[in-house]
């Protein structure tokens, strides 16, 4: 069940939002295939955000239930090649950040 929210600085959204738009199909599989869930598991949304200019212009948000295979190097190199892909997309400095969530009190409804 990953969660990723992509956060993109208002000011720059318009000339990346097309390879951005691109780029989120791809973002799925990378998610499947490295995290071992369907396609339907994932929910993936792109945001445009006012932050301050001397962050990244974009900063990512993956949450994600543990499971067994999912260590911290499997959970890094799936962050890197997520940071790769949307700097590539993007053509800005992009932040990753990964939450572990608490299968006893997530919940979602869908």
């Amino acid at each position: 069940m990953p969660n990723v929210k992509i956060y993109i600085d208002e000011t720059r959204l318009t000339a990346c939002r097309d390879a951005i738009e691109d780029a989120l199909p791809r973002l799925r599989d990378l998610l499947c295939d490295g995290l071992a869930v369907e396609a339907s598991a994932c929910q993936i949304a792109a945001l445009p955000v006012v932050g301050l200019p001397d962050q990244p212009q974009v900063n990512a948000e993956l949450l994600i239930l543990p499971r067994s295979g999912r260590t911290p190097e499997r959970i890094r190199a799936v962050a890197g090649t997520m940071r790769q892909m949307l700097e590539q997309a993007s053509g800005l400095d992009v932040a990753v950040r990964v939450g572990m969530l608490d299968p006893e009190t997530y919940l979602a409804l869908k």
